[in-house]
């Protein structure tokens, strides 16, 4: 579908995906399988339960779920409705969904009974706010009857209603993590999403008919925009993941013939290290997308070489700007794909800036800013964390540090909060990273600062160690003074089997450094 043809609304998408791709596969999984050219029907149904439910355009519906079939035919539901998707992080708590909850204005949530062993409803019963009218729970009697309900209003009254929607709508409020603060609904409209997704589905060459692995979250623009909405895009079949398992992936990408799996690098690390890896049927597999601020350059080259993917390319996003920012080109060297981000998608910029927002030339290194069709909107109800965020001439400052290579390829260096100083240096952990990633026994890394008495900070490097090799934290160390300048060789090297991850399948390097924090004292 090219970039002038595409639809403007997710529920315009809906019909045209119908037509176009009538006889392929839209949802797979849990002994469904539903065609393209069933899915309006499918997704109506839940736009006439929500129309006589009395929800209106601009009203938020949350999800509060894994990854399924159920998931997508709601998000479009809600969406034809004209309502506004709030999607729920699998992994919080009850006070914290109440919260966002709370702060979103949801009238309606859509939520499992258990996941995880998490008892959902149990959960969020003491915090309930009193701004949420309704709770239906999927693998429950009540999901059948919401269903039913909506017999009173007819399918042509709701797909009336999807046709009223405005491609500037907003189609989603997605919470930023809340590292900092509590997190922030990020106000993203229908017409911005599709087309920076369009751009995507374009780059990696994705085609009617493929067979798309989401491991990632749907509550995550990586898992919901990049994955089954681009899917919708190009004609490919959505197959869910609920939860990251590596042998159930592993099993799945031969199984089912797998052709794209985007993932973060922990994700193709285990795939790449698994023991069955040499005699399975792979070759399914084409495409893989990655992301992160350290990308091992050997990394890309056993995705290429061990998985045998044809299209391996990295991309750098944010929920701010609807997740996509940059990529690299497939055709790019190996080089550019392992050491950067790409360039901006069509239509949009990246400059970087210093702390007085002047822009920096190439190669100077600065927070990465970025201006056009994709940034947000601005923060939900939060008019002052807005105007923080975009300056007066558009610019949305991420936070993330990085650079700019003589052809415009982003490189990322960081986040700022990220950062720590050892001895009055400036130490960015990314940086680090790849430099350790390089020592033939190490399978992955992540670095944090801990508090030092004397250097202010000092580097903690967290390794797993790949299967066949042994590595000692004297020996690593020494490898990196040979390296590196000395202010960044770690002064602490921690083995894990398995580095912590959040739900979006990220170390998680707050867990890190409450953990390490909390086991070695400050070095005197």
């Amino acid at each position: 579908m090219s970039t002038d043809a595409y639809p403007n609304t997710i529920g315009r998408l809906l019909f045209a995906a119908a037509h176009q791709h009538a006889g392929r596969t839209a949802l797979e999984g849990e002994g469904q399988l539903i065609d393209y050219a069933q899915l309006p029907h499918r997704v109506l149904a839940v736009t006439r339960s929500l129309m006589a439910m009395g929800i209106n355009p601009g009203d938020r519906v949350a999800i509060w779920a894994p990854n399924r079939i159920e998931w997508v035919l709601l998000a479009l539901g809600l969406q034809c409705a004209g309502a506004v998707l709030v999607p729920l992080n699998t992994r919080m708590k009850g006070t914290e969904a109440a919260d966002i909850l709370a702060r979103s204005g949801a009238r309606v949530l859509f939520m499992q009974g258990l996941f995880l062993g998490n008892d959902y409803r149990a959960m969020l019963a003491p915090h309930r706010p009193a701004s949420l009218e309704h709770m239906v729970q999927l693998d429950a009697p009540e999901f059948e009857g919401f269903l039913a309900a909506g017999a009173e209003v007819s399918e042509e009254a709701a797909r009336e209603r999807a046709l009223q929607v405005k491609p500037d709508d907003l189609c989603d409020l997605l919470f930023t993590s809340g590292t900092t603060g509590k997190p922030k609904g990020v106000m993203c409209a229908h017409a911005q999403s599709l087309r920076a997704f369009t751009e995507y589905g374009r780059i990696i060459g994705l085609r009617p008919g493929d067979r798309y692995l989401i491991v990632n979250p749907f509550f995550h623009a990586f898992g919901y925009k990049a994955g089954w909405l681009t899917c919708l895009l190009a004609g490919a079949t959505i197959l869910p993941h609920a939860v990251f398992d590596a042998e159930q992936i592993f099993e799945r990408l031969a199984a089912e013939r797998i052709t794209v799996m985007p993932g973060p690098p922990t994700l193709y690390l285990s795939l790449l290290d698994h023991p069955k890896l040499a005699e399975s049927d792979l070759s399914s597999l084409r495409v893989a997308v990655t992301g992160s601020s350290s990308i091992p350059p050997i990394l890309i080259e056993r995705i290429r070489r061990d998985l045998g993917c044809a299209v391996v390319t990295t991309a750098y996003g944010l929920t701010e700007c609807g997740g996509l920012a940059t990529i690299c080109d497939p055709n790019d060297s190996p080089e550019i794909i392992a050491g950067t981000s790409g360039k901006p998608i069509p239509g949009t910029e990246v400059s970087i800036q210093d702390e007085q927002g002047r822009v920096l030339g190439k190669g100077e290194t600065g927070e990465i800013c970025l201006r056009g069709f994709h940034v947000m909107q601005g923060y939900f109800n939060n008019p002052e964390a807005s105007a923080e965020t975009l300056d007066a001439e558009g610019w949305l400052h991420t936070g993330d540090v990085g650079s700019l290579d003589a052809a415009g390829n982003l490189r990322i260096t960081d986040r700022l909060k990220d950062m720590f100083i050892v001895g009055g240096f400036n130490c960015y952990p990314a940086e680090i990273e790849a430099a350790l990633s390089a020592h033939p026994a190490i399978a992955q890394v992540a670095v944090i600062g801990l508090p030092d008495a004397r250097m202010g900070e000092v580097g903690c490097a967290c390794v797993v160690v790949r299967p066949g090799h042994r590595l000692v934290a004297a020996e690593l160390i020494a490898w990196s003074r040979e390296r590196m300048a000395n202010y960044k060789v770690p002064r602490q090297v921690v083995f894990y089997e398995s580095l912590p991850t959040n739900a979006s399948n990220k170390v998680d390097k707050l867990a890190l450094r409450r953990e390490q924090g909390e086991r070695h004292a400050p070095t005197q």
